[in-house]
């Protein structure tokens, strides 16, 4: 297990996972979210490509449809 934090709060994971999995298992759609990673905007072509480390620090921000 490896410690990444997301938006702020601590949360462990598998070592070796991806930020697709990530994802999947936060019930997030990669098509809908932009993720920064340690300040840097991560391409959503290379998601799948992306292995999470430890002290890695994620800010996820996901979007809503709708409104006028």
């Amino acid at each position: 297990m490896i410690e990444i934090t997301i938006n702020g709060d601590p949360h462990k994971i598998g070592k070796g996972q991806n930020l697709v999995k990530l994802l999947q298992d936060l019930k997030l759609d990669p098509t809908k979210v932009a993720v920064e990673r340690n300040l840097e905007i991560v391409p959503k072509t290379t998601y799948q490509n992306v292995k999470l480390l430890d002290n890695d620090r994620l800010e996820i921000v996901h979007f809503i449809g709708g409104g006028k």
